[in-house]
């Protein structure tokens, strides 16, 4: 399965469009609300019935407390978004001041999306929220650059307008640099185009200079469910925008595994035979296999498995 990271130069519907892929999608998924600025969904999906006991800064703790402290913690701070329970989101920061506490926690974190992805089955949608630059590169305290590496892409969410653009365009050179530096390489990075405006895909991929790996329609009575300011539509998961969704993840999906077949195999192997793989490169976090992960996400899966007790009962 895939980890992808959505991010935005400012407030372009990163979390709306991580809700709709989360909850469109046909396997089990998680939305991790990894915004240092602070998350939305317990004020605004939740309408304030999450309280401040569950979510992503408890994992924080949890990880200075031990080396399983931050497995017996996580599947107890995750929130159903569907009465099967296979959909599910860990709620963001309440304040924003609690952002540098997660500066040592998220490459543990980025291990346990890795972890859920390929040993679970699950699609990781990571909301990352608004990037912030420091000396043009992602700022340690106000990114979590950590998930950003050890994901399989990188959406860049822009609309279709051109103060979008505009904004989104001094974010991608930093955005490259750092993937390709630290990640697992600057072809992760993309764009998730939401079509709010006049600009086309092939505009937006030629003002960007960079493909455009999905689209989401604009339909503003299913946002407004989502983000807590409107009624669910009748039939919320045939709604075009879910149904879109769908779709993106499907495309997210095969541009994964063609990245994923492309590192394992050099050009350099001819296909008139069966080629042996090529030896992987040394492993940025989204590389490392589950077996050999970091102490603290062992018993993740298991303990997902067990269900959990909601928070809203």
């Amino acid at each position: 399965m895939t980890v992808t990271a959505l991010v935005s130069a400012k407030s372009a519907g990163v979390t709306t469009s991580a809700l709709a892929m989360t909850l469109s999608s046909t396997r089990p998924s998680l939305l991790a609300e990894c915004d240092p600025a602070g998350g939305t969904i317990r004020a605004g999906l939740f309408q304030a019935q999450i309280t401040a006991g569950t979510g992503l800064y408890h994992l924080a703790v949890a990880e200075r407390a031990g080396e399983d402290a931050l497995a017996q913690a996580f599947a107890s701070h995750l929130v159903r978004l569907d009465e099967s329970g296979h959909r599910q989101v860990l709620p963001g920061l309440t304040d924003p001041a609690q952002a540098p506490a997660l500066a040592r926690s998220w490459p543990a974190l980025a291990q346990v999306m890795r972890v859920l992805s390929d040993e679970g089955g699950y699609d990781v949608i990571i909301d990352a929220g608004r990037l912030a630059l420091e000396s043009g590169r992602l700022h340690s305290t106000l990114t979590p650059a950590p998930l950003l590496h050890g994901a399989d892409l990188v959406l860049l969410v822009v609309r279709a307008t051109d103060q979008s653009l505009a904004l989104a365009r001094h974010m991608t050179e930093p955005l490259r640099n750092e993937l390709t530096d630290r990640g697992t390489g600057a072809d992760a990075l993309g764009v998730l185009l939401i079509e709010d405006g006049p600009r086309r895909a092939h505009e937006v991929s030629e003002a960007l200079r960079l493909p455009v790996m999905a689209a989401l329609p604009w339909e503003p009575d299913t946002a407004a469910y989502l983000a807590g300011t409107g009624r669910a539509p009748r039939k919320l998961i045939k709604s075009p925008l879910l149904g879109s969704a769908r779709t993106a993840l499907g495309h997210l999906q095969a541009a994964a595994s063609r990245r994923a077949l492309h590192q394992q195999y050099s050009p350099a192997q001819a296909p008139a035979v069966l080629p042996a793989p090529a030896p992987a490169p040394v492993p940025a976090v989204s590389a490392v296999p589950a077996s050999s992960a970091a102490p603290q996400v062992a018993g993740v899966l298991q303990r997902l498995g067990q269900g959990r007790k909601d928070p809203r009962v």
